[in-house]
C-alpha cells in the first residue's frame, strides 16, 4: 500500500485534495420545496433505461442530511468540495419563475462548506436539465443556450459571492454523445442530427454562461470540465492510427478545439459540417473565451480500430480490446499511465489552462463486513493515479489539485444503483454511512494539505 505520508511529499503544499459528487446521484428529494423533474427523472422511470429502474427520488437522501454529510466531508480533512447545482430546483420549468426555496438549499450547503473551512468548487449543469425543455428540444434547441446563460446568471448572482470557483458543465461529451447519439443517458436519442445540434448548442451554452459569471462576479475563477479521452489506436497499422486520429477530434476535439481554439475541428467539419446547426456570427468568439481553469475527469483509455464498414459514418471507427487484465467492477481497464499520456497530448494541441483532476475513481462493489469495507483495489486505483498526477507535476503541468470520485455511493446513472465508487459506502435501506478503507488512506493524505511556505487564502 502507497504510504500517504511519502505520497504527500510528491506534491506543493498547496495542491488542492477533494471529493466530488453530483446534484441528482445524490441529492434525492426530487418533488420536495418547489423541485420539478429533469430529463433523468422521465428517463429513470421508462422501463429499460436505467438497471432496475432505479431512479432519483430518495438516493442518499444528501438534500435532508446535508449538515451530517458536510461534517462527514469535514472528517476526512479534504480541503475542497465539488458539488453540482440542480437547474430544476432553481428554475423549476428551466425558464419563468425562481424557485427560492431550492436556492436556499444551496445557500445552506454553501454556508455550511465555508463554515467548516472547505472550499466550494460548483458546477452549474450536471445532466438535469429541467424536462419542460424537452419539449422545446432540449439541447437540440438554441434557446436552451439562454435558458442556461438566465440560470447562470441567476445561481452566481446568489451564490457567486461565497464560491471558490464554478465550472459551466460537466461532461458535455455524456450530455451530448452518450445522450443524444448512444442514447445511453437521458433523453435517449440515438441520431446524429440530434447529437451536432446538441453538440453546438452545448458549446454556445457554455460561452454564454461565462459571460453571465463574468457579469455578476468577475474574480470568480470559472472553467469547463470535460471527460477527455486518451485513444489509443488498437495496432500500429496507418488504418488504425489514422482511426485513432479521427476519434480524437471526434470526441475530444469536438469539445476543446471551441472552448479553447473557437474552432470544431478541420477533419470533424469536412464530415459533419453540412449536419450541422448555424453557427451564428459571434457563436465562436462566445464560446472561446478565455478560462480561468479547467476540469479532467478520467477513469480508462479508449481503444479503437478502423470500421471496415463501407460508408461507416464519422470517426468511424470501432472499440478495440483492452491490453491490460486488470478490470473495476464496472468493467473498466485499468491503466494509470493513459493519464499522463492524455495531459500531455493535450497540452501539446491547445493552450490550457490550470488544471484540476475533477473525477478520478474506481467502480468496486465490496460491502461492509464487520462495520468495515476493505476496497483495497480502489484505494490502489486511486494512488496509482495520484502518483502520475505527481509525475506531471514535477515535469512542470499546472496540476492544481484533485477530486476523488465521489465522496459516497450513489445513483450511477444508467447503471442505477449497483455500481459503487464511493469512498464512503451507502446503504441504502438505512442511509448509513460507513468510510471505505480507501476513504480512511484518503483522509491520512487530504489532511496534510494545504502545508508548507505558500500562499493560501482560506477565505
Amino acid at each position: 500500500m502507497t504510504d500517504p505520508k511519502t505520497l504527500a511529499e510528491r506534491f506543493p503544499g498547496d495542491f488542492l485534495f477533494g471529493v466530488a459528487t453530483a446534484a441528482f446521484q445524490i441529492e434525492g428529494a426530487s418533488k420536495a420545496d418547489g423541485r420539478k423533474p429533469s430529463i433523468w427523472d422521465a428517463f429513470s422511470n421508462m422501463p429499460g433505461r436505467v438497471f432496475g429502474r432505479h431512479n432519483g427520488d430518495v438516493a442518499c437522501d444528501h438534500y435532508n442530511r446535508l449538515d451530517d454529510d458536510l461534517d462527514l466531508i469535514a472528517a476526512l480533512g479534504v480541503s475542497a468540495y465539488r458539488f453540482s447545482i440542480a437547474w430544476p430546483r432553481v428554475i423549476p420549468e428551466g425558464i419563468g419563475p425562481v424557485n427560492e426555496k431550492g436556492l436556499d438549499f444551496y445557500d445552506r450547503l454553501v454556508d455550511g462548506l465555508k463554515a467548516r473551512g472547505i472550499r466550494a468548487f460548483a458546477t452549474l449543469y450536471h445532466w438535469d436539465l429541467p424536462l419542460a425543455l424537452a419539449g422545446d428540444g432540449g439541447w437540440t434547441a438554441r434557446s436552451t443556450a439562454y435558458a442556461f446563460q438566465r440560470y447562470a446568471k441567476t445561481a452566481i448572482a446568489r451564490l457567486g459571492d461565497r464560491l471558490d470557483a464554478v465550472a459551466t458543465f460537466n461532461e458535455p461529451w455524456c450530455s451530448v454523445w452518450l445522450s443524444h447519439l448512444y442514447g445511453i443517458h437521458a433523453p435517449g436519442e440515438r441520431n446524429m442530427d440530434a447529437a451536432l445540434h446538441a453538440l453546438h448548442v452545448t458549446n454556445l451554452a457554455h460561452g454564454l454562461g461565462v459571460a453571465a459569471i463574468r457579469a455578476e462576479r468577475p474574480s470568480l475563477p470559472v472553467g469547463l470540465v470535460l471527460n477527455a479521452h486518451q485513444i489509443y489506436p488498437g495496432s500500429e497499422t496507418a488504418a488504425d492510427r489514422a482511426a485513432a486520429d479521427r476519434a480524437f477530434d471526434f470526441h475530444n476535439g469536438a469539445f476543446f478545439g471551441p472552448a479553447f481554439g473557437g474552432a470544431y475541428p478541420e477533419s470533424f467539419m469536412q464530415a459533419l459540417g453540412d449536419r450541422m446547426p448555424a453557427i451564428e456570427p459571434g457563436d465562436m468568439e462566445t464560446i472561446s473565451q478565455t478560462l480561468d481553469w479547467w476540469g479532467l475527469n478520467y477513469y480508462t483509455p479508449m481503444r479503437v480500430a478502423a470500421d471496415p464498414a463501407e460508408g461507416a459514418e464519422f470517426p468511424a471507427t470501432v472499440p478495440a480490446p483492452p491490453v491490460v487484465d486488470v478490470r473495476t467492477d464496472i468493467g473498466w481497464e485499468v491503466h494509470p499511465p493513459a493519464l499522463g499520456d492524455l495531459i500531455r497530448r493535450l497540452n501539446a494541441d491547445y493552450t490550457l489552462p490550470d488544471c484540476y483532476i475533477t473525477e478520478n475513481g474506481a467502480c468496486y462493489n465490496m460491502d461492509v463486513e464487520g462495520g468495515a469495507v476493505d476496497d483495497q483495489p480502489r484505494l490502489d486505483y486511486i494512488a496509482d493515479h495520484l502518483d502520475v498526477t505527481a509525475d506531471l507535476i514535477a515535469e512542470g503541468y499546472p496540476m492544481r489539485g484533485y477530486f476523488a470520485w465521489s465522496l459516497m455511493d450513489n445513483f450511477e446513472w444508467a447503471e442505477g444503483y449497483r455500481m459503487r465508487f464511493g469512498i464512503v459506502h451507502v446503504d441504502y435501506e438505512t442511509q448509513v454511512r460507513t468510510v471505505k478503507k480507501s476513504g480512511h488512506w484518503y483522509r491520512q493524505l487530504a489532511s496534510r494539505f494545504p502545508k508548507g511556505n505558500h500562499t493560501y487564502d482560506a477565505a
